[in-house]
């Protein structure tokens, strides 16, 4: 299975000067947890997620209607692309322990978003045990394991 056959193909995305504030409506008007962050040929250069929006904004005391989304997003942005088989973006997820990963054309434009719950929706195609797996594989904190060899 490819993941064009399972991903979101309407992306909304946002500019690296949007306000965290504009992000956090954006989330909220579209029930979702990340967006990515594209420059003006829509191409992605980082992702912010509610996580990103809670830790490295509210907790830190950060205005939200100043704060460009360039201070509290992640700029290492692993992503797929659409032709790809799912296999090897459930191992992406699992290696990144990331929920969500956008997928992105032969040029790195955004052209959708593969996220746990599409994997998880098409677990009759992708098999079960192996969406079972990478969300155990996300879900796992194994720092303490790599730290200790």
């Amino acid at each position: 299975m490819k993941v064009k056959d399972c991903m979101h193909g309407e992306i909304c995305s946002v500019k690296a000067n949007s306000k965290v504030c504009e992000v956090i409506n954006l989330m909220k008007e579209k029930h979702i947890g990340s967006v990515p962050v594209c420059d003006d040929e829509n191409k992605v250069c980082g992702i912010i997620t509610d996580r990103d929006i809670l830790l490295r904004s509210v907790a830190c005391d950060k205005d939200v209607k100043q704060t460009p989304v360039s201070d509290i997003m992640t700029c290492n942005v692993c992503t797929c692309t659409e032709d790809e088989e799912i296999t090897n973006a459930q191992s992406k997820m699992s290696k990144n322990q990331v929920r969500r990963l956008p997928v992105c054309d032969e040029n790195n434009k955004v052209v959708g978003m593969l996220t746990i719950g599409d994997l998880i929706h098409h677990d009759d195609e992708v098999g079960k045990k192996q969406v079972c797996t990478t969300f155990e594989n996300i879900c796992n904190d194994n720092s303490m394991c790599k730290n200790a060899e």
